[in-house]
């Protein structure tokens, strides 16, 4: 006898392995979006965007980020996450990661969480096209970035995601048209003292506001992080714009996001918007198209 559904929403129960499933299920990269019961609509969704250095989390309502935090990427355990899940029950999960071994080691706890699971690939995004020959090496967190400049903006837009590496990617109508892979400022300060004998590390939080000509050593590499990061992002955006105008479009939306973007000297206040959550947006808004 099959029982009616009854008015308050029964929650989502997660499949029975089997054989075919766990084939499936072997390769974490290859994880199969879960099924959304059609009386069950996303309302929050928990998103991860999993980087090199750290990991990013959120519960995100449509454009509204309920709460967030982040963890680094290298003491993230299935316990912890778990224990994250279980203190924040959204009505799905999407998950964006760049790195392998760790999806692989957070995938039990995702997909047997119980939640309409989606992991954002380049063959399970909606409503993005691709103007570029090999879609599968774009990174899960750059195409999210583009769904959620999407969701803000519009096309023509530039994002310039500010972590480990600096990406700069482009939106047009026609979807992901490519971009640009550069180090990241935290890359630059660590290689200076990494790879030499007397230079110290730096704090990139320390960067901002000091002289444009260095009295010690530290002044001076702070000088040429600050400066030189600064000026990297703008021949980057210079470039990325003018080529984009060559080409008959308008000028592009610049959204920039990721950790570093605090560090940009208030000049730029002007010629960008910064969406400090765009990643997980995104990741929302992907997760809401493929159960729509």
């Amino acid at each position: 006898m099959t029982r009616a559904p009854s008015s308050s929403a029964p929650a989502v129960v997660a499949r029975p392995s089997s054989p075919r499933a766990k084939s499936r299920y072997a390769n974490p990269e290859r994880l199969p979006p879960r099924p959304l019961p059609a009386y069950l609509l996303p309302v929050s969704i928990f998103c991860l965007d999993v980087g090199n250095t750290h990991t990013h989390w959120g519960v995100v309502d449509g454009r509204r980020v309920l709460a967030y935090g982040e963890l680094p990427t290298a003491s993230l355990e299935t316990a912890a996450l778990t224990a994250l899940l279980a203190a924040h029950p959204t009505k799905g999960i999407a998950l964006a990661s760049v790195v392998p071994k760790v999806t692989a080691a957070i995938a039990p706890a995702l997909l047997s969480s119980g939640r309409p699971f989606y992991p954002l690939r380049h063959d399970t995004v909606k409503g993005l096209g691709f103007d570029y020959p090999q879609p599968a090496e774009v990174g899960q967190d750059r195409l999210a970035d583009c769904i959620g400049a999407q969701l803000v903006a519009g096309a023509p837009a530039v994002i310039i995601g500010m972590g480990t590496a600096t990406t700069v990617d482009i939106l047009t109508e026609r979807g992901y048209a490519g971009g640009i892979i550069a180090p990241g400022l935290g890359v630059m300060t660590q290689y200076l003292h990494e790879r030499t004998a007397l230079l110290p590390a730096l704090n990139p939080a320390a960067l901002l506001g000091g002289p444009a000509i260095g009295k010690s050593t530290v002044d001076a590499m702070r000088a040429g992080c600050a400066l030189g990061f600064a000026g990297m992002i703008g021949a980057l955006l210079d470039g990325v714009c003018a080529e984009l105008v060559r080409q008959g479009l308008p000028m592009p939306k610049v959204i920039v996001t990721g950790g570093a973007a605090v560090y940009l000297p208030a000049s730029w206040q002007a010629r960008v918007s910064h969406e400090p959550h765009l990643t997980l947006l995104g990741l929302a808004e992907a997760h809401r198209r493929h159960f729509a």
